[in-house]
C-alpha cells in the first residue's frame, strides 16, 4: 500500500514548534494562544488537562488517562539526537512496526511516519497492514482505539503519549449518550420499533472523532459512524431508516452537512446533556430532523467570518477553504469546505499559483505551505494555536516507544474490550459501505 503523503525536502520550514520557539524567544514576530506551548509536553503530563493550545480551556473528564514519566534521556535529548534515535530504532525494527501520523501532528513526528493522513485514512491503513507486529499511532486516543478495532488480532496498537486525548470526543461520554437515549425513548416510544412507513424514531450517528464506547453504542442501536468526507452519504443512509438523526459529538459538522442537504435550521435543535430534554421542548424534538449534540472542535471554533473578511481585503482573489467542523457562518462565508484530505487535494490540484487562506489546524497548513511554494498559503487565524492534544505527541515519546519495542517491550498499548469492539465494528462496517459518489466538497 503506498504512502498517503510521504514528505520530502522543504524550501520552507514547516515546523510549528520552530515558529513557537522563535516567537517565545522574541526572534520572530507573531503570537501564540498560550505561552506554555514553548514548553515540552511532559511538563504537563502529571496534571489532568489537555495541555496548552486550542483546547486549554476545555474541561477534561475525571479519570482521563495520564502519561507516566518519560525517562530523562529522552527529555534532555536535542531534536537532532531524537531524530537519529528514531531512525535507528525504525531500522532495527524493520517491517515489524509501522508508524501512522495524522495530518495535525508536529513536523518533527510526521517526518518519521510511514503513512500520513486523516483519522479515517489512517484507520484504513491500519486495516491494510496485518503483517506488522505493532502500529505506532501518532494521533489521539480515539484514533488509536479505531486502529485497534480494525487491525488484525494480535497486533499491538501504541499511542506514544497516553495524555493525547480529544476534547471534542470527550464532549459526548457514554453515560451522557445513554441518558439522552433513554429520554428520547420516553418521548418517542420504543426506539427499535419502526412506524407504518418502516422508519425508526431516531438513528444515532457518531462522528469518527468519538470514543470506542460511543461507536459501540451506535452499533448496538442501529446506527453508523461518519467521517467529514462521507457525512452527507451517511445522513442519507440514516434518513432512509429513521425519522430523525441524533448526531454527535460535533454540532458543526452535523449542522453544516444537514443544512447543505436542505434541512431547515429550526429542525436541528441542540442537545445539551446538562439539561432536561437537552434544553429543547418536546415539540421541538418531535419536529426535529437532526438533533445536534452540544460538542465542537476547539481548533476549528477559533475561525471567524472576520478573519475571512480580513483575508479577502488583504489578498484580493484569495481562495478561502475551511474544514466543516468550523461554525456555520464561517463555512457559509468560505469558498469551499471539506475534510483535511479535501483541503489537501484542492491545493495539490491547483494548476496556477493561488493564494489560499485555510481554516484548519496550523500544522497541516504550514506543511502544505512548505510542500507547495508556488502558492501563497496561510492560516486564517493569525495566532499560532495548534491542537492541544495532537501536540502532546513529541519526538521524545516516539523515540521511547520505538526503543522499547526494540528491547522487546510494548508500552502504551491501546485495546478495546470485545464487548465494545464487536458492536463498534458493526457501526464502522456500515460507515465503510457509505462511499460518496464524488469528492465531498461544498461551497
Amino acid at each position: 500500500m503506498p504512502a498517503l503523503n510521504l514528505l520530502d525536502s522543504r524550501r520552507i520550514d514547516p515546523s510549528v514548534d520552530h515558529e513557537i520557539q522563535a516567537i517565545a524567544t522574541g526572534s520572530a514576530a507573531g503570537s501564540t494562544c498560550d505561552a506554555d506551548l514553548a514548553a515540552a509536553p511532559w511538563d504537563f503530563d502529571t496534571v489532568p488537562g489537555y495541555g496548552p493550545g486550542a483546547s486549554l480551556g476545555d474541561v477534561i473528564p475525571t479519570g482521563s488517562p495520564l502519561q507516566g514519566a518519560l525517562p530523562a534521556s529522552y527529555r534532555e535529548a536535542s531534536e537532532d539526537e531524537l531524530h537519529a534515535r528514531i531512525v535507528a530504532a525504525k531500522a532495527a525494527l524493520g517491517d515489524r512496526v509501522v508508524i501512522l501520523g495524522h495530518f495535525y501532528q508536529r513536523e518533527e513526528v510526521v517526518r518519521h511516519a510511514d503513512y500520513v493522513g486523516d483519522s479515517f485514512q489512517l484507520a484504513k491503513a491500519a486495516q491494510a497492514l496485518p503483517d506488522a507486529e505493532a502500529i505506532v499511532f501518532c494521533g489521539v486516543h480515539f484514533m488509536a482505539e479505531t486502529a485497534d478495532l480494525l487491525s488484525a488480532p494480535g497486533q499491538a496498537v501504541i499511542l506514544p503519549n497516553l495524555a493525547a486525548g480529544c476534547s471534542m470526543a470527550d464532549m459526548a461520554d457514554i453515560d451522557q449518550v445513554e441518558e439522552c437515549w433513554e429520554q428520547l425513548a420516553d418521548l418517542y416510544g420504543p426506539l427499535d420499533v419502526p412506524d407504518a412507513d418502516g422508519l425508526l424514531p431516531v438513528i444515532p450517528v457518531t462522528y469518527m472523532n468519538s470514543s470506542a464506547a460511543i461507536k459501540g453504542f451506535v452499533g448496538r442501536n442501529g446506527g453508523i459512524v461518519c467521517t467529514s468526507s462521507n457525512a452527507r452519504t451517511v445522513l442519507e443512509w440514516a434518513f432512509a431508516r429513521g425519522r430523525r438523526v441524533l448526531f454527535f459529538p460535533d454540532q458543526h459538522l452535523g449542522r453544516n452537512t444537514a443544512k447543505a442537504m436542505g434541512v431547515p435550521l429550526d429542525r436541528m435543535p441542540i442537545w445539551n446533556p446538562n439539561r432536561a430534554l437537552g434544553g429543547s421542548s418536546a415539540a421541538e424534538l418531535d419536529d426535529a430532523r437532526v438533533i445536534l449534540w452540544h460538542g465542537f472542535c476547539s481548533v476549528h471554533r477559533r475561525f471567524t467570518v472576520e478573519q475571512i473578511e480580513k483575508a479577502r481585503a488583504e489578498h484580493p482573489g484569495v481562495k478561502v477553504i475551511v474544514h466543516p467542523e468550523c461554525p456555520m457562518p464561517v463555512v457559509d462565508a468560505a469558498d469551499e469546505a471539506g475534510s483535511t484530505d479535501v483541503i489537501r487535494r484542492a491545493i495539490e490540484e491547483a494548476t496556477e499559483p493561488t493564494t489560499f487562506a485555510v481554516g484548519t489546524e496550523i500544522n497541516l497548513v504550514q506543511r502544505l505551505a512548505a510542500q507547495h511554494p508556488q502558492h501563497t498559503i496561510f492560516c486564517l487565524d493569525p495566532v499560532v494555536c495548534p491542537c492541544s492534544t495532537m501536540y502532546r505527541i513529541h519526538p521524545g515519546y516516539l523515540a521511547w516507544t520505538l526503543e522499547e519495542l526494540v528491547a522487546g517491550r510494548v508500552v502504551n498499548r491501546i485495546t478495546v474490550p470485545d464487548s465494545v469492539a464487536d458492536p463498534a465494528r458493526v457501526a464502522l462496517d456500515r460507515m465503510l459501505a457509505c462511499v460518496p459518489q464524488a469528492p465531498a466538497r461544498s461551497n
